[in-house]
C-alpha cells in the first residue's frame, strides 16, 4: 500500500516535534551544538517546535499519516530564516544551547556561506522515529518533493550530518558536492545537491 503523506497543522506539531527529537537523539550535529555527549527527547521537542513553527507559514511540512516521519522544506528564495525569528525564539534556543548559542550561531553563519543561491527545495530536517524505520517513510517523503522541482526545474539541496546516509539521499539524485568540516572540532557535514530531471 503507498504511504500516505500530508501537511503538518499547527495543531500537530507537538506530535512531529516528538517524532523528528526521537530521529535526531544521535545526529552529531545536535550533539555538537548543544555540547552534549547525549540527548532526550525533551530537550529536542521544544527545538523541533520552533523551527517547524518557523516554517509552518510555507506550507512545506509534511509527515506520513501516522506522524511517525517528518520532513521540513523551504521553497525556492525562502531557505533563510530571518535573524528577527531566531531572536523570537532565542529561549528555546538558549535553554538547549546554553552559552554555546552565540557561538552556534556562527557555526549556521558558515553554512549559510556554503548554501547555494540558484533555486531549489531545501530539505531543512527530515527524521524518522526509530520503531518506524525501515518502513519506506523517508522515501515517501522525498519522492513527491523530487518530482515537484522536477516538474518546477529547480534544484534540490541538504546537509547531510551523517555519512551513513549519503547513499540513502544518492537514490533520489542527490550528489554530494563538498564536505564541511565544522568548527571547534566540529564534526563533518555532506553537502548534496540534486539537478532536476
Amino acid at each position: 500500500m503507498p504511504i500516505a503523506v500530508t501537511p503538518v497543522a499547527a495543531h500537530e506539531i507537538d506530535t512531529t516535534s516528538a517524532s523528528l527529537a526521537r530521529a535526531f537523539l544521535d545526529d552529531p550535529m545536535m550533539l555538537y551544538l548543544s555540547g552534549n555527549d547525549e540527548l532526550a527527547e525533551t530537550d529536542l521537542v521544544p527545538l523541533f517546535r520552533a523551527f517547524q513553527t518557523i516554517q509552518l507559514a510555507h506550507e512545506m511540512t509534511f509527515a506520513t499519516e501516522d506522524r511517525g516521519a517528518v520532513a521540513v522544506w523551504a521553497p525556492p528564495g525562502e531557505w533563510r530564516i530571518p535573524f528577527t525569528k531566531v531572536i523570537r525564539h532565542s529561549t528555546v534556543f538558549i535553554k538547549l544551547f546554553g552559552t554555546r548559542f552565540f557561538g552556534n550561531l556562527q557555526v549556521l553563519t558558515d553554512l549559510e556561506k556554503r548554501h547555494p543561491e540558484e533555486p531549489h527545495y531545501y530539505l531543512e530536517f527530515i527524521g524518522t522515529d526509530p520503531v518506524h524505520q525501515g518502513k519506506g517513510y523517508g522515501t515517501a517523503l522525498i519522492e513527491p518533493m523530487a518530482a515537484r522541482a522536477d516538474a518546477e526545474g529547480v534544484g534540490m539541496y541538504l546537509e547531510s550530518s551523517k555519512e551513513s546516509n549519503v547513499p540513502f539521499y544518492a537514490r533520489f539524485g542527490f550528489e554530494v558536492t563538498s564536505t564541511m568540516q565544522h568548527r571547534r572540532n566540529g564534526p563533518e557535514q555532506w553537502l548534496m545537491w540534486r539537478k532536476p530531471r
